[in-house]
């Protein structure tokens, strides 16, 4: 029992060093090196031939390595606890794509390649930050993008039965008035749609100028105002995280002064007693 104990302990030793080496800020850096450098040489595939293509893909397969290499050294020291974390399925998910085989059914997923260069942003704190912060505003993006579409249709229905006449181009099918209506909502020469159809309703402007307010300007901001007010809220989370460690920093450094006032006191009491500290006779 105690063999199996101390075999344990001394697994777990082994796997908090790697853990250690591998949190190490050099060994970040060099992922994230590798990764940008991965992404130069899967950008220079795309314009050389020949002899250089062949140099680059044997380039490509040595940081494939790199990385697979790495993933497995993170998944031994972290054990189970490797798939806790999204960010390392992510990574996974990344470089298995890599390694899929080059046949003529997977050649499409072969192309995904490039999505390794994403492995940046689970390397760079930062951006993991701003990734979680567009994660969190999902649920708030989902009641904005329902309202979006809703104010799209009722516009697309309207404009279809007032323009149809004016310019079948643009507004002959619903379906034609809807992608008409998400081209103006971009701000895609929707001037030269509001001028052809005012050529048959001149008041046709009111609609557009309406709708490009509404749409464009109103309810499109409310997706930034979503995402800033999810990044704010993150952001108070680690602060409040960091108050919190800091109160727990705190508290241990007062103990330690009360303990080391005890002992003060206990080293005074010994000077007054003349250092005697023999125990007492039986």
């Amino acid at each position: 029992m105690e063999q199996e104990i101390g075999v344990r302990a001394g697994s777990r030793t082994w796997r908090e060093g790697l853990r250690a080496v591998l949190e190490r800020r050099w060994v970040t850096r060099l992922v994230i090196g590798v990764i940008l450098a991965n992404a130069l040489v899967l950008g220079a595939e795309t314009m050389v031939t020949g002899t250089a293509l062949i140099v680059l893909r044997w380039i490509d397969h040595v940081m494939l390595a790199f990385f697979v290499l790495e993933l497995l050294l993170r998944l031994v020291a972290l054990g189970r606890s490797f798939f806790r974390d999204p960010w390392n399925v992510f990574d996974l998910l990344v470089v298995g794509v890599a390694l899929l085989p080059a046949t003529e059914s997977l050649s499409a997923l072969r192309a995904l390649r490039v999505l390794r260069v994403l492995r940046v942003v689970s390397a760079v704190p930062a951006l993991r930050r701003v990734v979680d912060g567009l994660l969190r505003a999902v649920p708030g993006m989902s009641a904005v993008g329902a309202l979006l579409v809703l104010v799209i249709y009722v516009s697309a229905v309207i404009a279809t039965n007032l323009f149809r006449d004016a310019s079948e181009e643009y507004f002959g099918t619903l379906w034609t008035t809807l992608f008409t209506l998400f081209q103006a909502m971009t701000g895609e020469a929707w001037p030269d749609v509001a001028r052809a159809v005012m050529s048959l309703h001149p008041s046709a402007w009111i609609f557009f100028v309406l709708y490009i307010l509404v749409v464009s300007f109103a309810v499109l901001n409310l997706f930034i105002a979503v995402i800033v007010n999810g990044m704010e809220e993150m952001t108070e989370e680690e602060r409040e995280d960091d108050r919190r460690k800091d109160e727990r920093l705190d508290a241990l450094a007062e103990q330690n002064r009360e303990i080391l006032a005890e002992l003060r006191a206990v080293r005074a009491r010994l000077d007054e007693d003349g250092g005697d500290v023999s125990p007492a006779p039986r």
